[in-house]
């Protein structure tokens, strides 16, 4: 083989593209994106964060779980939201915070939210987007209140209220028309709360309660549930069908015999041939 025949080539190479019309043919299914479902926020006012999430966690078309916890402690003055795939975010949550208790061990002093957003996007960066975490980052330090929203692949926003999720535009829909600066405390909730719900009932991939987390340099107020959104309405009426209503295509009757063994009696040795 000649030397320039191993030299790269420019232009755009179609080789995957037979492959893959060669593998579904074959009968084997190409893997799919995996579809989430989340509605997580945030705002700053007067005095610090508060950030908010949803509670249902899905599998597909399944609702898995109607009380999952999506706001994840970092600091004792950082918490962060996670939408995506739960593993990810969970893990990725708990490894920032052990690796920043390390940093307050190390250096004794409080841990700043700037540095919980550069260690969260570094390593989201590093995976280029495959690790599915979607964050909402919020608390107080010395500097102040801060809030960040991070993105799989690993860009950061910096605003004054955020949004992400599959419900996200529905929340921020609610944020872009009421949000003012310097809101005072309760008013702030009331929003929070607001733009959940909103992302609860116009998103199906987002449900049940509404969590909220209000970060101060006071402290944390970790309010769960804040409110049970979808209330399951009590029964009308017992749905009781009669013996025979739905009719039997075919019947077949298995019979065992069901010996009893009794056990040897006590002291007495048995004898293995």
């Amino acid at each position: 083989m000649a030397a320039n025949d191993c030299a790269p080539h420019g232009g755009f190479t179609f080789d995957l593209v037979y492959r893959n019309e060669m593998m579904a043919r074959a009968g084997l299914k190409l893997p799919k994106a995996r579809k989430t479902g989340t509605t997580i926020a945030g705002i700053i006012y007067k005095d610090g964060v508060v950030l908010g999430a949803d509670t249902r966690a899905t599998e597909g078309s399944i609702v898995a779980d109607k009380n999952c916890a999506k706001i994840h402690y970092i600091a004792p003055n950082i918490y962060c939201c996670g939408a995506g795939t739960a593993a990810d975010t969970e893990n990725v949550t708990n490894m920032i915070s052990s690796q920043l208790e390390l940093h307050r061990l190390q250096t004794e002093r409080k841990s700043l939210v700037v540095t919980a957003c550069r260690m969260l996007k570094q390593y989201l960066f590093r995976y280029q987007g495959h690790v599915s975490a979607a964050l909402v980052l919020g608390g107080v330090d010395k500097d102040g209140p801060h809030l960040y929203s991070i993105y799989p692949h690993g860009s950061v926003d910096t605003l004054p209220f955020v949004t992400m999720g599959s419900g996200s535009l529905a929340a921020m829909a609610v944020f872009e028309s009421r949000f003012k600066p310097n809101m005072e405390l309760d008013e702030a909730k009331q929003l929070v709360h607001d733009a959940i719900a909103a992302g609860i009932f116009n998103d199906l991939g987002s449900g049940s309660n509404v969590d909220l987390c209000v970060i101060t340099a006071a402290g944390v107020d970790y309010i769960r549930p804040h409110d049970i959104a979808n209330v399951r309405p009590p029964r009308q009426q017992e749905y009781i069908f009669a013996p025979g209503t739905t009719g039997i295509l075919t019947e077949e009757v298995d019979r065992f015999e069901v010996a009893e063994v009794a056990p040897p009696a006590v002291g007495v040795s048995m004898e293995v041939a």
